[in-house]
Parts: C-alpha cells; sequence; structure tokens
C-alpha cells in the first residue's frame, strides 16, 4: 500500500570554507513524507549522516516561521525554492514530486561568501544597517499614538517595507548580485515616517556609501529581486530610494 512518500535525490553543494573548492555531492533520501518542511527533510538527511559517522551539511536556520530570514538556500535555480512568497522553512516536500532530483545551493554573492556548505556570511547587510538604517532619539516614555498622525497610505507604505526580513534572496537572484531592494526597504521604512524625516538625507548617503563598500552590484531593474522576494518587497523602494539620494546633493553639508 503506498504511504505517499517520497524518494529523492538530493545535489548538495558542500564546500569547507571560503578558501576551498566546492562541489555538489549526491544523497538518495528515503520515505520522505510530503508535510515535512524543507529543512525537516535536512534534518533527516543530517541525521544519516550523522549514524554513518559522516559530517552533517551546514545550513543556516533559526525560528523556522518564516520571520528572521536565516534559511538561505538557493532550491532548484530559485532563492527559498519553487513556491512563490514564502521561505526555505516554509516550503514543504509537497511541492515536490517522487523521484525528483533537488539541487541545493547557498547563495552567490561575491559580498556573501561561504562559511560552509550552504551557510554564508551576510554581516555585509548588518554593516549597511548600521551606517543609517535606525533613529537618533531622546529615550523615554513613548508618546500616544495619535500624536503623530500619519497618513494610511504612508503608513501601509512604511509598514510593507518593514516586512523585509534581510534574508539576501533579492541580492542572489540578481544577476547583479545588487542588494537595492534591501537598502531601499530599509531606509524607506523609515523615510516614510515622521520620525524618520531628520536623518533622511544623511542616512540614504550612508547606507547607499556603505552598500557599494560591501561590494554589491547595481540595480538594472530586471525586478528578479521583487519577483523572489519572499516578502513581496516592491520595486517602489529603490525608485523611493533613488530620488533621495538625488535630492541628498541638494542639501546643505550641515544638514547632511
Amino acid at each position: 500500500m503506498s504511504t505517499g512518500n517520497m524518494n529523492l535525490t538530493l545535489k548538495v553543494w558542500r564546500q569547507k570554507n571560503n578558501k576551498t573548492t566546492g562541489a555538489l555531492v549526491d544523497y538518495k533520501l528515503a520515505d520522505i513524507s510530503p508535510d515535512m518542511s524543507f529543512l525537516e527533510m535536512f534534518d533527516v538527511l543530517n541525521e544519516q549522516l550523522i549514524n554513518k559517522g559522516e559530517e552533517p551539511v551546514v545550513f543556516d536556520h533559526d525560528c523556522r516561521e518564516g520571520i528572521c530570514g536565516m534559511c538561505s538556500m538557493f532550491i532548484n535555480g530559485r532563492p527559498h525554492g519553487p513556491k512563490d512568497l514564502v521561505t526555505t522553512c516554509q516550503l514543504h516536500m509537497r511541492s515536490f514530486k517522487d523521484g525528483d532530483t533537488i539541487v541545493v545551493e547557498p547563495w552567490r554573492a561575491a559580498a556573501f561568501p561561504v562559511v560552509k556548505d550552504l551557510t554564508v556570511d551576510r554581516s555585509a547587510f548588518d554593516r549597511v544597517i548600521a551606517a543609517g538604517g535606525f533613529i537618533s532619539v531622546n529615550t523615554g516614555n513613548a508618546q500616544d499614538a495619535n500624536n503623530l498622525p500619519i497618513p494610511k497610505m504612508q503608513a501601509d507604505a512604511a509598514f510593507e517595507a518593514a516586512a523585509c526580513i534581510g534574508c539576501g534572496a533579492c541580492v542572489a537572484t540578481c544577476k547583479n548580485a545588487s542588494a537595492m531592494l534591501f537598502v531601499s526597504a530599509k531606509i524607506s521604512q523609515l523615510a516614510l515616517l515622521p520620525q524618520g524625516q531628520p536623518e533622511r538625507y544623511r542616512r540614504v548617503q550612508s547606507m547607499v556609501a556603505q552598500m557599494d563598500a560591501e561590494g554589491f552590484g547595481n540595480c538594472t531593474n530586471t525586478g528578479a529581486c521583487e519577483a523572489e522576494c519572499p516578502k513581496g518587497i516592491s520595486l517602489e523602494n529603490i525608485a523611493r530610494m533613488n530620488r533621495d539620494f538625488a535630492s541628498a546633493k541638494f542639501v546643505s553639508e550641515e544638514t547632511v
């Protein structure tokens, strides 16, 4: 009697560190439940490898709820796999068929060097945020919500930009390894709100400068980043960032 479970072939990128050459290694998995998440399937693989005395596959994960952005895997040529608007941890094995071959690779970008196997160093994103992705305010009691009225369209746009989880899928899918969707989202979530206005132009210049320093490529408007973003971050944020960056050139040095 058929259980509905699957037999799969995995081709997984194995690489000891950033200084060594990696390669795809084949693994056979049997009796995989379609109700497993993709990461649970990797847990099964690693348990088998450990039981055989082999080194498990290293991959990033944390919340497994599509929030933290850690689960960065390039699956069959797409970041986070074949489904739209989901992260790798939200991808289930029912998205595949019995007998499938699944190729799993790390993010590919000069700014995201491989740490080991499927894990990459995304600290470049942290340094971009540290360059200006914040608001400098005095601490104290929070104001009442209705003290700072914000038009609903602006509030919604800021909320949508803030949905970015910093997973790096935009960089991984871009032919130029551009981080402009990520950076523009982090700029927009502040630029659209009253609290973000005092440092608005200094912020965009600092964050764009750090983005360039990290070695990310430029945007050529192919739209792959928006198409593959698990949170559906819009290209409108890149346009807003470009407008702010251009406007900053006309602001006095003292203001910036």
